[in-house]
């Protein structure tokens, strides 16, 4: 029987789809630091933050859906929700980092500022990519095979016939697997 994995683009392995997590995440979210300092001249850094948070959350989803993790096709509504939610959680990370900075050091340099978001951003990251690749983007979720039906916890499994537990005849044999 051929897998639904198998009818689309094949699922790359673990380290595959980190380095591509990191190759479009992290490059999203370097042009995105760069882009929160520039527009931060205009408006209070948290809203910045917000702002450029959410178009690099499109931005990335999209990346993520079409290559990370291998679906090959345009992010759902729900994987664009669901990757929101852990984009918010990532921007309370770095806002945290940053406000704990800037009580830390009255007048942190640029440079010290963009290496705490940087840092607070790679490891709000590897959480994301965990929930990303294990919630948002898990292939497992696919129908059942035709022909087969879906075993959950309120469907029984098949009981054998009486006659199974009989070590003699092919009947044995059908219902030892």
């Amino acid at each position: 029987m051929e897998s639904s994995q198998s009818q689309g683009q094949a699922a790359p392995g673990a380290f595959a789809a980190f380095a591509r997590f990191v190759l479009c995440g992290g490059g999203v979210g370097i042009a995105s630091s760069f882009a929160v300092a520039g527009l931060a001249a205009w408006l209070p850094w948290i809203v910045a933050n917000a702002l450029i948070t959410a178009g690099s959350t499109l931005l990335a989803t999209e990346l993520h859906a079409r290559f990370t993790f291998g679906a090959g096709a345009r992010a759902t509504w729900r994987q664009h929700v669901q990757s929101a939610g852990s984009a918010a959680a990532a921007y309370v990370a770095t806002c945290a980092a940053m406000l704990m900075l800037h009580q830390l050091a009255a007048a942190p340099g640029a440079m010290l500022e963009q290496t705490v978001y940087l840092s607070a951003s790679a490891l709000a990251g590897a959480a994301r990519f965990a929930v990303l690749r294990l919630v948002v983007f898990a292939r497992d979720r696919a129908q059942p095979s035709v022909g087969r039906p879906a075993e959950g916890p309120h469907t029984p499994a098949p009981t054998p016939p009486p006659h199974a537990s009989t070590p003699a005849g092919p009947a044995a044999l059908c219902y030892a697997a």
